[in-house]
């Protein structure tokens, strides 16, 4: 899969005097393990390069809104929230076909710990629609940006691998859900921040859908 440089051509905008939410309080509750002195490095996977937030914008931890028009199955946008790296993945069919079968690989296929993400991810896929992935993308180890490896085929890590996440630091792995892998130093699954849709094609970092528990 060849690597993408194309970039998002209409900037990010932030929110400002948004009030915390609840999705957003059980987020901060939970990223707190996970986020300390964190150096975000650049995977060579295809991605896309968000604009970034103004450093005001970042300190109060404002709503971060990204058009996704241009994502392409297979491709990962990445934005800036909080300070901590937001992944936004477009998953294929392929990708979504495969992640049941590996339940009996992971720690937590279920999601029961559900600080993990906020109610309305709580599913199978972890997401608001099937294709669109929302993580951090951080290990929920010692926070270390792990690296995507989309593609479904042997890894030197696993032979039998079917695409998702590995941190190359302490050997975390995570499929396409960003489900933990059983027997791995990650005690929990990726966490999924608060989000919603403002269209099909615009999307909202830290701020829960309207009505959302």
């Amino acid at each position: 899969m060849a690597n993408v440089g194309v970039g998002v051509n209409d900037p990010a905008h932030v929110h400002d005097g948004e009030p915390v939410n609840q999705g957003r309080r059980r987020f901060l509750t939970a990223s707190t393990a996970v986020v300390g002195a964190v150096g975000v490095g650049v995977a060579a996977v295809p991605f896309i390069k968000s604009w970034n937030p103004s450093a005001r914008a970042k300190l109060a931890g404002a709503p971060v809104t990204a058009d996704i028009s241009e994502l392409a199955e297979g491709q990962r946008l990445v934005l800036e929230w909080r300070g901590q790296p937001i992944w936004i993945v477009k998953r294929s069919k392929a990708m979504l076909d495969i992640l049941p079968t590996l339940d009996p690989k992971l720690l937590d296929p279920k999601s029961n710990n559900l600080d993990q993400q906020p109610t309305y991810a709580h599913n199978e896929l972890r997401s608001i629609k099937p294709e669109i992935s929302v993580l951090v993308g951080l290990c929920t180890h010692l926070g270390c940006s792990p690296e995507m490896k989309a593609e479904i085929r042997p890894e030197p890590f696993d032979a039998e691998w079917k695409g998702g996440y590995f941190c190359p630091c302490h050997k975390s792995k995570f499929d396409m859900a960003g489900r933990v892998f059983a027997g791995v130093p990650a005690p929990i699954n990726l966490l999924v921040p608060p989000h919603h849709y403002e269209s099909d094609t615009s999307i909202v970092i830290g701020v829960d859908p309207k009505g959302a528990a």
